[in-house]
């Protein structure tokens, strides 16, 4: 009986002992899992800031954009505006100088007026070229999926 009893004892602290480890078991998965989910929340409220702080410079953005596009405009306008004077010029050069000398073709090449307007006629063309590029730049960085728009931030942050 005696024996029984001891043995009961042993049987009760062996049972204690394996609960109390499972404790500390279910303790320190549940410590990981808590750590975990921290984490993770940690790694949300890092994701929605950042959210946030893109979507507060979206209409700075947005406005820069339309800027932009009101600047390509006006120097579209320019150019066909100085193509146009020019045409007039030239017309009017050709006019008068038919009028004055049959031999316009030797005088145009001496002519400093000629070499201004071929120079100007030169400028344009090169203006065109420019702008086709640069449509043709913004073009193929939204193809290839380049962020626009942290370029234009960065863009307006050094302005």
């Amino acid at each position: 009986m005696a024996l029984d009893f001891l043995a009961s004892l042993f049987k009760k602290k062996k049972e204690e002992e394996k609960r109390e480890g499972s404790f500390e078991e279910i303790n320190v998965e549940e410590l990981e899992s808590r750590v975990e989910e921290r984490q993770q929340n940690e790694q949300i409220e890092q994701i929605m800031e950042r959210i946030n702080e893109i979507e507060n410079d979206i209409p700075r953005i947005k406005i820069s954009i339309d800027n932009i596009k009101k600047q390509i405009q006006e120097i579209r306008e320019e150019i066909e505006r100085l193509d146009k004077t020019i045409k007039d010029v030239m017309m009017l050069y050709e006019v008068v100088s038919q009028e004055i000398n049959p031999f316009k073709e030797q005088l145009s090449q001496e002519s400093s007026l000629s070499s201004e307007i071929q120079e100007l006629k030169k400028q344009i063309d090169e203006l065109r070229m420019e702008l086709a590029q640069v449509k043709n730049d913004i073009k193929v960085l939204a193809g290839y999926g380049v962020d626009l728009d942290a370029i234009l931030y960065e863009v307006l942050a050094e302005v």
